[in-house]
């Protein structure tokens, strides 16, 4: 993460900073991929900025993945890209925010129901699934809204109930991210080890109605 520094002309803002997000793939030049990815991470991070701050300025971020999904499904790479962004701003610290950005990636399987942080082998058995980013203020410990979110359905018609239990699924899970977040603030910056102070399962199923709270 990069700036307020020097923008050029032609991108320049008089009112505001201009923002822009750029992903490099493991090998090779970036292609339309890279492009989506960079556009769903600019989504999903802009309202949590106070551009208006450094008008005239650039705030540049680029991200790297050290892995490359092989499946169709790229929404569990999407939100760990999204949340390794909103720690390097963080870390920055140079741009005001407004809250954190935390992302939960949520899949259906045909059999077991929502899953959250699908596996690459679980991706390939989804039938709907999409990324959730929401945005968490300091002080309030509360979700304040969903930013962005990319749910699509494999086969038929888009399920509006199987769209809302997937955003209130992804939304408890994003809270335990955002807590996790808050504690490794004291570490950023430093060689001190950091432990993940909430445990979080690497797949949560989730059949039932009644299991939810809507």
């Amino acid at each position: 993460m990069s700036g307020p520094i020097e923008v050029r002309l032609m991108a320049e803002q008089a009112s505001q900073a201009t923002f822009e997000v750029a992903t490099r793939p493991v090998s090779h030049v970036p292609a339309t991929e890279a492009k989506s990815h960079a556009l769903a991470i600019r989504s999903a991070l802009l309202p949590s900025l106070i551009l208006s701050n450094h008008p005239r300025t650039l705030i540049q971020l680029v991200v790297q993945a050290l892995v490359s999904a092989r499946t169709q499904w790229k929404d569990p790479l999407i939100a760990s890209m999204i949340n390794a962004s909103s720690l390097a701003l963080m870390n920055a610290g140079s741009v005001p925010m407004r809250g954190v950005v935390c992302a939960v990636a949520i899949g259906r399987l045909p059999e077991l129901g929502l899953v959250v942080d699908p596996s690459e082998e679980e991706c390939v058995e989804l039938n709907a699934g999409g990324c959730f980013a929401f945005l968490f203020a300091e002080g309030i410990g509360s979700c304040i809204e969903s930013v962005w979110t990319n749910w699509r359905s494999k086969f038929g018609p888009f399920d509006e109930k199987d769209f809302n239990r997937a955003r209130i699924l992804a939304k408890r899970s994003a809270q335990t991210i955002y807590s996790t977040f808050r504690s490794s603030i004291p570490w950023m910056g430093t060689t001190e080890p950091f432990e993940l102070v909430h445990s979080v399962a690497a797949n949560t199923y989730l059949e039932d109605d009644e299991k939810m709270e809507i």
